[in-house]
């Protein structure tokens, strides 16, 4: 009975710390991926087309990249549904000159990763979700003082933070 529960215990302890080192590494994928949502977000808060543009590569890099194998089932339909929206909209921002319709595109790529934030709950910072009024939309932002990628300079800090994603 000793050995039985002995090799319980050895054979529990392995699976945890595979399922740890899993955890571990999808983890930092996420936290690259929403970098990479960031940089989108700071550009378009600060009116840089060009740059908004950009940095769509490595958002689509990211989750080109992202190890989906690690994923529960429900994690990966959730992530393929999202990031197939995700994928469409940045996409368009990158292909995109006009700052108004980038924004417009935003839209989607933001509620996505918030639908993806929310669920896997991977970030190993605090992530806060805000809304502007105006827009009538959310989006992400990896610091609590609003910066508005939907109106950028017109109107920066128009918006709140609505909810908060503690880092895991």
């Amino acid at each position: 009975m000793k050995r039985i529960f002995l090799m319980m215990a050895v054979f529990s302890s392995v699976i945890f710390s595979v399922a740890k080192a899993q955890t571990a590494g999808t983890k930092t994928e996420f936290d690259k991926t929403l970098n990479a949502y960031f940089n989108i977000k700071n550009a378009l808060a600060k009116d840089n087309a060009t740059l908004a543009s950009q940095n769509t590569k490595a958002l689509l890099a990211n989750i080109e990249s992202f190890p989906t194998k690690k994923l529960s089932g429900s994690q990966l339909e959730l992530w393929k549904t999202e990031t197939a929206k995700i994928k469409a909209a940045a996409l368009a921002i990158g292909n995109e000159k006009v700052i108004k319709v980038q924004r417009q595109s935003f839209w989607a790529v933001s509620t996505a990763m918030i639908n993806l934030a929310k669920a896997f709950k991977l970030n190993s910072e605090v992530v806060y979700v805000q809304y502007c009024p105006m827009a009538k939309k959310s989006w992400l932002n990896e610091v609590e003082d609003v910066q508005n990628p939907f109106y950028g300079s017109m109107m920066y800090d128009c918006g709140e933070v609505t909810e908060t994603i503690a880092k895991k």
